[in-house]
């Protein structure tokens, strides 16, 4: 007899940071272009606007994986220089993904850049949801170490 693996909701969170030696605008304007993924992005192939609005509240974008994964995501809070939330509405195994991407000067030149979500999955196992943050950990990881070094060129 094999013994069914309770499926259910999970909520969870992912968090990384870093810190960059880039002054806080240079940062800025790289993260804050919601186009620009795939110059650091892991595994994006293509990244487009599917709204007129390019900034703030209401920017919409169309992430492409090179597996060929798509994701949409919707600006839904901006405050310019400091941090914007976004949440994808399509293309992950999740009922919600909420994530904020905020950027703290330390000094003239040295930011402290957090990438921060909250998960709440659809029905899976435990370990698939563990084995999803684990995974989500490791992408944003190393997401932004493409990033400190694209900046810090």
């Amino acid at each position: 007899m094999v013994k069914s693996v309770k499926k259910s909701f999970h909520t969870g969170t992912v968090k990384k940071t870093i810190k960059i030696k880039a002054s806080k605008d240079k940062v800025w304007r790289k993260v804050s272009n919601i186009v620009g993924l795939p110059t650091w992005l892991v595994d994006v192939k293509k990244t487009v606007y599917l709204s007129k609005k390019k900034k703030d509240v209401g920017a919409i974008r169309l992430i492409t994986f090179a597996d060929g994964n798509q994701i949409e995501e919707h600006v839904v809070a901006w405050k310019t220089g400091e941090y914007f939330t976004y949440v994808a509405t399509e293309g992950l195994p999740l009922r919600a993904y909420v994530a904020t991407i905020s950027i703290k000067p330390k000094s003239k030149n040295l930011v402290e850049l957090t990438w921060q979500s909250y998960i709440n999955s659809k029905k899976m196992s435990e370990k698939q949801f563990t084995d999803f943050l684990l995974f989500m950990g490791s992408f944003y990881e190393a997401s932004l170490e493409n990033l400190k070094t694209l900046l810090e060129k």
